[in-house]
């Protein structure tokens, strides 16, 4: 367990030391925050910081550190170095610049933001990407939840044939509708914090199992040969990072494969959505560490038990109770084994995570975790639907003083969201379309924040810490890039023709944030459009 170990030593004590730093970069104050100076009792709200950080949590939890984990421990014990590293210097900092400027800047949602620290054209692509981004996010988050639901507490098929499916579908999709529409104490502050407990218990309890069941991990110098495909050799091939070694002969490479499998838990462009609408119920800058910063740290927490799990369940073996697992190379998709009657039978990657649970668990226990799973998608599906219809309100002008007009907006917005759904559910390959769009799509997102706190350091006196941002911005434009490049999903160009594509591609998205940076802190203040 060692390296298992290591990484929650750099998660915890890594996340303590660079969240000071990056709280001592910011400078927080004892200034009015918008819950108060803009309080309409409806979105701008002060809220207990207790509150807030369960809320921002399962704002920003969805199934991204749970199946992602599960997915991306295929690439063995090296995920649990990268998590924690990429968590503390990457993530946590992305939402805690995030959240800490919105709430400075009165408030804004996330397409003003790259508005205010970027230009017209930026703000103007911005706003239908993350539109098109957070539509993904709802339909995404009403199909994981109902499915685990359907399979995993009712012990249905959870088919598009099977009359239950859609009756579970609607009921979320209600939820949805009213926890979008209604104020926010009223509905989302006052169900989250039971929500949350259930969340942290189950990681907590995972995490204990692994320790007191003494569950078979692997470390980085050990040999991960359970997966043939992938270690062929025994160990981790770390030629593989750029298209060679036993991982490239199955093309999936660690860099970028990795790093778009797993977003919640190591960075998520997503997040910076979320960390907006806690901006406007902060009741100070001094508690944002703690909700935006120390948040994504215990996200980074979720993932890595269950990515320990997994390995577990890996190395133990479907005869023994865990699970098998092979990549479809037709697909590119992963197929999950169990043993059930006597032989393997091939389930869904929902399906692992009740095997998971129950075997770390227990029965009661084990349930006891798949509704906080259920819980995790379910509350940032509707928040991000919440986030829509603010970001279309703001970037409109609209007015949603009164229910009808919220309703009245909502409205074809989760029309939109059903039709996707519904496409998803009845095509055999349409949510393996969808979930790939939605995972390159979330960690885009990241570069336009990404950028904006750059610009931001350069306009407030702190170009000398714009390489915080950058880091993250850079290694996040070439993976973002090198994906799509070499996706069947996108360009279908092969490895090296998609990593020379993505060396250009990030020369230029630095170069260009730098320039815009040092512009605007020769220039001064100026608006937007203007810079």
């Amino acid at each position: 367990m060692a390296t298992f170990i290591i990484g929650l030593i750099i998660l915890v004590g890594g996340g303590a030391l660079y969240g000071r730093f990056c709280e001592r970069v910011f400078e927080p104050d004892d200034r009015e925050t918008p819950a108060y100076a803009k309080q309409d009792g409806v979105d701008y709200v002060p809220m207990a910081t207790w509150r807030n950080s369960l809320i921002n949590l399962l704002n920003i939890a969805g199934t991204g550190p749970i199946l992602g984990p599960i997915q991306g421990i295929l690439f063995g014990p090296i995920a649990f170095l990268a998590i924690p590293i990429g968590n503390v210097i990457g993530g946590s900092m992305h939402d805690y610049f995030s959240g800490m400027i919105c709430t400075r800047d009165g408030g804004l949602q996330m397409p003003q933001f790259v508005s205010r620290y970027t230009n017209k054209v930026v703000y103007i692509l911005y706003d239908i990407f993350i539109c098109i981004l957070l539509l993904l996010v709802g339909a995404v988050f009403i199909y994981t939840p109902g499915d685990i639901f359907n399979t995993q507490v009712l012990g249905r098929t959870g088919a598009a044939t099977d009359y239950v499916t859609w009756i579970v579908y609607t009921c979320i999709f209600v939820y949805y509708l009213i926890a979008t529409v209604f104020p926010i104490d009223k509905i989302i502050g006052r169900i989250y914090p039971i929500f949350g407990a259930i969340l942290v218990v189950s990681a907590v309890g995972i995490f204990i199992a692994v320790f007191a069941r003494s569950y078979p991990l692997t470390d980085v110098w050990g040999s991960w040969n359970t997966l043939g495909q992938f270690a062929k050799d025994g160990g981790f091939d770390y030629r593989a990072f750029f298209g060679s070694g036993p991982l490239a002969a199955d093309g999936h490479h660690f860099i970028p494969i990795f790093f778009v499998t797993v977003a919640c838990g190591i960075l998520s462009g997503f997040h910076s959505t979320q960390t907006a609408l806690i901006s406007r119920t902060i009741k100070s800058e001094k508690k944002g560490r703690i909700v935006f910063y120390d948040m994504m740290i215990l996200e980074g927490f979720i993932a890595m038990c269950w990515a320990a799990g997994t390995m577990a369940m890996i190395n133990m073996g479907a005869s023994h109770g865990g699970v098998t697992m092979i990549l479809d190379k037709a697909s590119g998709a992963w197929t999950f084994n169990v043993l059930s009657a006597g032989k393997l039978t091939a389930v869904s990657a929902t399906s692992v995570v009740g095997v998971l649970c129950k075997n770390a668990l227990g029965p009661v226990g084990g349930m006891i975790a798949i509704i906080g799973v259920i819980v995790l998608p379910i509350t940032s599906g509707d928040t991000a639907l919440r986030s829509l219809r603010l970001t279309i309100t703001d970037s409109f002008h609209l007015k949603q003083d009164n229910n009808v007009r919220r309703i009245g907006l909502a409205i074809p917005i989760f029309a939109l969201v059903y039709a996707i759904l519904v496409w998803a559910k009845l095509d055999a390959n349409g949510f393996n379309v969808l979930w790939r769009y939605f995972a390159w799509s979330n960690q885009m997102i990241s570069l336009f924040a990404l950028a904006g706190i750059t610009i931001y350091m350069f306009e407030n006196k702190k170009a000398r810490f714009a390489w915080m941002p950058m880091i993250a911005g850079a290694f996040y434009s070439f993976v973002t890039c090198a994906f799509i490049m070499n996706a069947q999903i996108g360009f279908r160009l092969p490895w090296n023709g998609a990593y020379i594509v993505s060396l250009i591609w990030t020369v230029l998205y630095v170069g260009l944030v730098l320039f815009a940076g040092k512009k605007r802190a020769s220039a001064g203040k100026l608006d937007a459009v203007t810079a």
